[in-house]
């Protein structure tokens, strides 16, 4: 019998892997796939490669607004090509990792669940006194669109792995995901359209900022708000949408459509109604959103397999902590301890830092907003970059930072000093004693920490 079973080798199994081997030789690690993660072979990797590109072009073709004039031509040809080259370079280094492991720690095949504590994969049975469950998830895509189809239709899966840029592209879905691709693939010469079911861009809830971000991005891309497609066929080598919009049907013809509606979890595969039969149903499934175990059992299930912050740093976090939980076990503690973190890399980039606007409205918590514009900011203007804005939340009795949500030029940086801020418990008349040099998009922060200052009793 083992001391662990990791189910999947995602962001979350290899750092389970990783920590467990400090403590024991007695572990096993089995993977259905590719022994690499999401995240390099088919997410933020390869993503931010085609995004870096689309941004480099852009600003080649306005640096105008840096009083440059240019007279380029852009060959895009080698840009699919360029980022799979890359990509490569960033799973390989994982690969090469996973390939230094003891073969006795390691099983390629599908698992599943025959009891509590044993599992079944390749036809032999194997159980464990602790299980650590990272299976991950896929991309959810109705079938039937995938039927009339056929590889027309594309998710963040296969996207990556066309030979060349599409010359039209639909994009279902407003999310993270639809908003950085759309937009990178926009900037590239791909003429792109947004199917949005909601009202919303990204992941603001402020609705200042999410105004904000509507009407800015709605100026580069066309967002079909509360749109979606009717009817899709493929006709050769194109999908017809057909869709309707202010009472009247519309059609539009596409290369491919890219489906970014969410994604959903692999744990059915693990067949867990075998442990419980009530396990069988997901959306009521026990697992603590705090320590991730599975009901009272010793089953943890980290990462995107089950998760509402499904972003890399949160999964390794979880599937290190997971393995403490099992040396530890019955005496657990919770995996959830990272203050919230999320980056839409659109431009302006997105970023919420703690907690939302929505959480603490949804909370009741009393807390003054401090606002600051970078239309007018010093650094911004010099960038030629000068849109969109921030928000801080400061609680109004102790003064401290309890979260900000921002829509501008390099949000992802602004974002983590935030979240070192708030991480750190500080008060607002602490943070503005520290240097703000200048000029630097960072003075940004403390004019909006100046305005929710002015907000609060002395």
């Amino acid at each position: 019998m083992y001391d662990i079973i990791i189910i999947g080798a995602g962001t979350a199994g290899i750092s389970a892997y990783q920590e467990a081997i400090k403590h024991s030789q007695n572990i096993l690690i089995i993977n259905d796939g590719p022994w690499d993660t999401t995240c390099a072979r088919v997410g933020c990797m390869p993503s931010k490669v085609l995004i870096s590109a689309a941004n480099r072009m852009h600003d080649i073709q306005h640096a105008e607004q840096v009083a440059l004039q240019v007279n380029a031509s852009i060959d895009t040809t080698q840009v699919m090509p360029y980022v799979r080259a890359l990509r490569n370079r960033f799973t390989a280094a994982t690969l090469k990792d996973v390939a230094r492991w003891p073969a006795e720690h390691k099983i390629s095949g599908k698992a599943h669940f025959i009891n509590a504590n044993t599992i079944e994969v390749n036809g032999q049975q194997y159980q464990a006194k602790h299980f650590i469950l990272a299976v991950g998830s896929k991309p959810a895509v109705q079938q039937e669109w995938r039927e009339n189809l056929g590889d027309r239709l594309i998710t963040s899966d296969e996207i990556f792995e066309l030979p060349q840029l599409p010359r039209t592209l639909a994009v279902i879905g407003s999310g993270i995901i639809a908003i950085e691709l759309a937009q990178a693939m926009q900037r590239l010469g791909v003429k792109t359209s947004i199917f949005a079911r909601s009202q919303k861009v990204g992941i603001l809830s402020s609705p200042a900022l999410q105004t904000l971000a509507q009407n800015q991005l709605s100026q580069e891309l066309t967002i079909l708000f509360e749109t979606l497609p009717d009817k899709m066929q493929r006709l050769h080598d194109q999908v017809q949408i057909e869709y309707t919009r202010h009472q009247q049907t519309e059609t539009i013809d596409v290369d491919y459509v890219l489906v970014t509606t969410g994604r959903q979890s692999l744990l059915p595969s693990l067949q867990l109604e075998n442990i419980e039969p009530s396990f069988k149903d997901l959306k009521s499934i026990p697992i603590d959103p705090k320590t991730k175990q599975l009901a009272d059992y010793p089953i943890f299930i980290v990462g995107d397999a089950h998760s509402t912050t499904p972003v890399q740093h949160e999964a390794a976090h979880e599937g290190k902590q997971a393995v403490h939980n099992c040396l530890s076990y019955p005496q657990i503690r919770s995996v959830k301890t990272l203050t919230p973190l999320a980056i839409v890399f659109s431009e302006p980039e997105m970023a919420i830092a703690g907690q939302s606007y929505q959480q603490l409205q949804k909370e009741q918590r009393q807390f003054v907003t401090g606002t600051a514009s970078y239309e007018k900011q010093g650094r911004a203007l010099i960038l030629g970059q000068n849109i969109g804005a921030i928000e801080i939340y400061v609680d109004t009795q102790s003064r401290k930072i309890l979260g900000a949500e921002l829509f501008t030029v390099e949000s992802e940086h602004l974002a983590h000093l935030l979240a070192w801020m708030i991480d750190e418990q500080l008060t607002i008349d602490e943070l503005l004693s520290k240097p703000f040099y200048h000029p630097t998009l960072e003075e940004g922060l403390r004019s909006a920490l100046k305005h929710a200052r002015r907000q609060l009793a002395d």
